[in-house]
């Protein structure tokens, strides 16, 4: 039986919308005007994670092999990375123990610490913020484009200060932000540029692979992933001293590949995730391209739809990692029908939606930092005090009252459990003036 629907595990090539994919204008029409949502559920979402004979294979392998660490003398976690890296077309891949050690890792190894800025986009999971700040640097804001719901790229050189030292953009929902834009923008200043692509294996950028467009990429394997063994993580790059800086920061007080800084953790990952995400990767790609003709078939439906705006794809992206599947919601093309009742009314009809992301620059837990002792002594309490405000982030601010989210899983169904999404969420804008009223 599938387990309990968390926030944790909802979360989960942008491809061309042919006429096989597309929903016509009398489609729409028709889905318009279907009968109240039925009591079974329109469009189940698939188990996840899924796993095959492969994977059970592979587990026991590690298992009976006795060598279960990196340090026991096992070989998955390099075939992992070897293979990680040939598929993202990255020269160089050192696993970790989760996504968040993996920004971690770079961050120790590039030696952001204090005094210094990093700045970061409010539309994130917040694990963005706290490889920041578990260094002691300084996390700047800069707002979102709401269009895309990635960081607004033109906007992040007014927040570039003497003290910037690294700009960590997040490719938010495994769609690509402006690359290209914020790669100039590094060069020009002469800050590097770190992608947090945690949820964006598969995503590409001008047809290459994100996560070497800066000094590297961090990627999630964590149990909503697309990609996953549970948890897991790993840092891409083309650079072979940043990977040898990386490699020593993730495996405690052994600087063997590059000269000690006098930091390091522990972040290995072990060999029974490695072999998952070796034998995982076997049937990625497959469920890539169901991901892409259904994100598709969504776009072409939802769009004809008054009050839902699907999220774009910066220019510049050829494929989305569609880690989830965002668009905006306008309750006022909905009778005035609140997005909690709106998500409410999908989930009767069967199909499980989220409100996403709060404003994460204005929360308790974000807020704190102003207070905090140690950020005080470092930055002083002038700065800090200004900082709030200096993190103001308006559109993002109107973003989040807006967005709804349908995890990768939804983009794993059938054509036709698609198209019921799409018919739901229309029957839902029919009946919104009575929905409104309850």
């Amino acid at each position: 039986m599938p387990a309990p629907l968390s926030r944790r595990r909802f979360l989960g090539r942008a491809a061309s919308a042919g006429a096989g994919l597309c929903l016509t204008a009398a489609a729409a029409e028709k889905a318009a005007s279907v009968a109240p949502a039925p009591a079974v559920p329109a469009a189940p979402v698939p188990d996840w994670p899924r796993w095959t004979g492969s994977d059970e294979r592979a587990l026991l392998d590690v298992l009976r092999s006795g060598r279960w660490g990196r340090t026991s003398g096992g070989a998955r976690v390099k075939a992992f990375e070897t293979a990680f890296a040939a598929r993202m077309q990255a020269k160089h891949c050192v696993a970790t123990s989760s996504g968040t050690t993996a920004l971690l890792t770079a961050l120790g190894a590039l030696g952001i610490g204090p005094g210094d800025e990093v700045i970061i986009p409010p539309y994130t999971f917040v694990a963005t913020f706290n490889a920041v700040t578990a260094s002691f640097a300084l996390p700047v804001f800069v707002d979102s484009d709401a269009a895309t719901f990635q960081i607004d790229a033109t906007k992040v050189a007014a927040a570039i200060t003497p003290a910037t030292r690294l700009l960590l953009p997040v490719h938010i929902a495994g769609s690509p932000c402006d690359l290209d834009r914020l790669a100039a923008l590094a060069a020009e200043r002469k800050i590097t540029l770190l992608e947090d692509a945690c949820q964006a294996p598969l995503a590409e950028w001008r047809g290459r692979p994100v996560g070497t467009r800066g000094i590297g990429g961090c990627f999630s394997f964590q149990a909503s992933k697309n990609l996953t063994a549970g948890e897991g993580g790993a840092v891409l790059t083309d650079d072979q001293a940043f990977a040898d800086a990386c490699y020593d920061f993730h495996t405690p007080g052994n600087a063997k590949r590059s000269p000690s800084s006098g930091r390091g953790a522990n972040f290995r990952l072990t060999e029974f995730q490695a072999a998952l995400l070796v034998s995982q990767m076997e049937t990625l790609e497959a469920q890539a391209k169901l991901r892409d003709a259904n994100a598709a078939l969504l776009t072409a439906g939802l769009a004809q739809i008054p009050g839902i705006k699907p999220a774009g794809l910066t220019p510049g992206t050829t494929r989305s990692g569609w880690h989830l599947y965002m668009f905006r919601y306008d309750a006022a093309q909905f009778a005035g029908l609140p997005r909690a009742k709106f998500i409410a009314a999908l989930a009767k009809a069967g199909v499980a939606a989220s409100s996403g992301y709060t404003a994460l620059n204005t929360g308790a837990h974000v807020k704190a930092l102003a207070a905090n002792p140690h950020y005080r002594r470092i930055y002083g309490a002038d700065t800090m005090a200004r900082w709030a405000e200096r993190n103001a982030c308006p559109v993002n601010d109107r973003l989040v009252e807006e967005a709804v989210w349908f995890g990768q899983t939804k983009l794993l169904g059938s054509r036709a459990d698609t198209e019921k999404i799409v018919a739901a969420v229309a029957d839902v804008r029919r009946r919104a003036g009575d929905l409104a009223k309850a």
